[in-house]
């Protein structure tokens, strides 16, 4: 089963400073239909102006998962932590017992970014922040884990998630086409953040969001250069 979510139709919220779009329910936007995708419960598309963003809040029990479209995201917790992460490149906030973060543009133009909260295999444990640097060129024509709960995954650079789960990214030139494999009773959810590709024949243009279960195998071809990002998950329990 493949469904496309074409942009247009995902849920909305935008005010002076954030212009959102959501792939599932979240906050003030509730469609009962659309409350997530196997463990993935957020996939939240952000356009986030220069010298705004999230003041200090709270997460608890919940995997967040921060894919940089363009621009730069900082980052600061009560943990902590801080950092900068740039375009094409990852931060993973495993909030466990609880974390208060803050996630600001401090850039001269508006950041982008994907937002993908999954839900933890169990409940608590100490809170953790990291990032990691994902070169483009090494996704070239691939898809690259970039945040996983798989061991093999991690020891290869992805960063660790407290999840059944794997997030991956790769870029395709136009004509470029690759594949991914999909386990029996897993639900994978794939958006591309620029470009157009065709999945399973079906075709997608930039933003859009893919759903697919019950099949053996995804094959993405590209007919313009695309940058992908696939969620691999098992279903809620």
């Amino acid at each position: 089963m493949i469904e496309h979510r074409p942009f247009n139709g995902l849920g909305k919220f935008q005010n002076s400073w954030l212009n959102a779009r959501h792939h599932f329910s979240f906050g003030q936007w509730h469609d009962p239909r659309r409350m997530g995708w196997g463990s993935l419960r957020v996939w939240n598309d952000d356009i986030i102006q220069p010298g705004t963003g999230f003041d200090p809040h709270g997460h608890s029990d919940m995997e967040i998962i921060t894919y940089v479209r363009t621009g730069a995201i900082t980052h600061k917790d009560n943990q902590g932590n801080q950092g900068r992460t740039v375009a094409g490149d990852v931060q993973v906030m495993s909030a466990g017992s609880g974390i208060v973060h803050a996630e600001y543009n401090r850039e001269t133009e508006a950041t982008t970014i994907f937002q993908i909260w999954v839900m933890p295999t169990s409940r608590g444990g100490q809170p953790y922040w990291d990032a990691a640097t994902f070169p483009k060129g090494d996704r070239n024509g691939v898809l690259v884990p970039l945040a996983s709960g798989v061991a093999s995954d991690q020891a290869n650079g992805a960063l660790p998630i407290r999840a059944d789960a794997r997030v991956l990214g790769g870029t395709l030139l136009a004509g470029q086409a690759t594949s991914y494999a999909i386990e029996p009773n897993r639900y994978v959810y794939l958006a591309l953040a620029k470009g157009a590709a065709r999945i399973n024949g079906l075709a997608v243009s930039a933003r859009d969001g893919v759903a697919v279960t019950a099949e053996k195998v995804i094959e993405i071809s590209a007919t313009e250069d695309a940058e992908i990002v696939l969620v691999d998950t098992p279903p809620l329990n």
